[in-house]
Parts: C-alpha cells; structure tokens; sequence
C-alpha cells in the first residue's frame, strides 16, 4: 500500500526536523550561534488523472485530475543569520559584531574561516585568539606591559603602555561579509568556511561598506528564542504522531484485505 511508504518519508521528515530543533535548542547560551531551519518539498507526483486532459470527442476538458503524492523530502537546514542580542561582559577582548559581518580567524592548516562569536583571549605571545587557540586575523599582538586596551566601533585597536600619555595604535580588525551567509559551511567550535555557494568573501573595515561596528566588552548571543522552539518541536511531534497512526491505519487495512481473501 502507497500510504505506508508515504507516511514513513512524513516520519523521517519530522525526525529530520526534531533533531535540528534540538541542535538549536541545545545551543541557546552558545555565543554567535545562528539557528537552523529544516526545510521540505514535496515527492513527485503519480498523475492517475491527469487535470486539463480531454474527457471526450467533444473537446471536454477535466477541471481537476488525479494525483498521488508520494511524500516529503528534506531540501535544507538553512542558518538564519538575523542579528543576536548583546550581553555586556565588560571583559577587554569580548568584541560583538553590531550589523553585517564575521570575524577573520587563521585555522592551523593555514586556511581562513570565520565567525560571529568575539570571545577572544591571549596566547603566550600576546596575540588576539580565539578560545580554541586560532589567530585572529591580522595577527594583532597587545604589549605584555599594556595598561588598557581599546577596541573602538570602526575596529581599530589601541593599548596604553607605561612612559606614553597617548595610546599607541597596535593594529586594524576587518570584517568580512558575503552574498549568500546561509551558504556557509559550520565546521564547529563556532567557525565557519566560505563555500561556491556563500561567495567569496568581501573584506573591510567595520562601519564602512556596510559592515557592522564593534563593542568592545559585549558578546553576542544566539539568536534561538526558547518559545518559538517548543512551539516547533511540539508541531514536530503532533506530525510525527499523525504519520505513525497512518502506518497504523495502513496496516489495519490490509490485513482487513488479507482476512478477506483466506
């Protein structure tokens, strides 16, 4: 019977759709995390009947055909990549992005990706880094005898060392931003790799072009509200219990057909 293959692509769909709400729900208090969406189409059609067919020699033509459906795909868990909300941490190396853009971050194989999430640290050699450890691009070093460090909204970044009265400009951080963000491979750890389907990406300086400003001493956080998850997991759910009760229902009538024919 059709149906019971058709509900059990419905239940694979909603397993699909559950597992990424859980992802999404697990990562609430991740910092720069954008939430993901699953995505679906429609099977391909089997037309019994087909509509706008002629139904005699008189050149009747049928208003409405015949078509079975044969079930649901996943096409795509796309990112939504709105703007998180920023909690201030008032910690000199938390930087959040406010508007367009991703931090440029050198991976240890040499290869550039990027990322929303601001929580930088200092290696041993004073450079900005991220909490895995990776350089955050240019490279910039803060002095081991920095007194304060500024990062201003346009991204330059300035430190006060004893025996100056002006803080010295140690380096510029770019942003980078591109055509399509939701077609930007996730990696983990919060980064993210360009891909033929993001674009290449396009460099500048905060607050231009564009791009977002920095705050220095906030983080973004994700951008998952609690509530409209639930709402989506218990629709998951319900869908999920509909497709299995058609399976039920499937079966039921034929083994009704079975007892029939003995």
């Amino acid at each position: 019977m059709r149906a019971l293959h058709t509900a059990a692509t419905g239940m694979a769909a909603q397993e699909l759709n559950v597992q990424v709400i859980s992802n999404n729900i697990a990562n609430m208090r991740t910092t720069g995390y954008k939430r993901q969406r699953a995505e679906f189409q429609d099977l391909l059609y089997e037309h019994v009947s087909r509509v706008g067919s002629q139904t005699s020699s008189q050149g009747n033509i049928l208003p409405a055909g015949i078509e079975l459906g044969s079930g649901v795909k996943a096409v795509g868990t796309p990112r939504l990549m709105t703007q998180g909300g920023l909690a201030a941490t008032g910690k000199d190396y938390d930087v959040a992005i406010r508007g367009e853009g991703f931090f440029k971050i050198t991976m240890p194989d040499g290869r550039t990706a990027y990322t929303r999430d601001g929580s930088f640290e200092l290696d041993a050699q004073g450079r900005l880094v991220t909490a895995a450890g990776n350089v955050v691009q240019p490279g910039i070093t803060i002095p081991q005898n920095a007194t304060s460090v500024i990062i201003n909204a346009q991204g330059q970044v300035s430190a006060s060392v004893p025996g100056t009265t002006t803080p010295t400009t140690l380096g510029q951080i770019e942003l980078s931003h591109f055509v399509n963000k939701a077609g930007l491979q996730g990696i983990g750890d919060n980064l993210y790799y360009e891909t033929p389907a993001s674009g290449a990406p396009q460099n500048g300086t905060p607050s231009t072009d564009g791009l977002g400003d920095l705050q220095q001493g906030n983080l973004e956080q994700a951008n998952v509200e609690a509530v409209s998850e639930i709402s989506d997991l218990i629709a998951a759910q319900r869908a999920y219990e509909m497709n299995a009760k058609v399976i039920t229902a499937a079966d039921q009538m034929l083994s009704a057909t079975s007892n029939l024919m003995r």
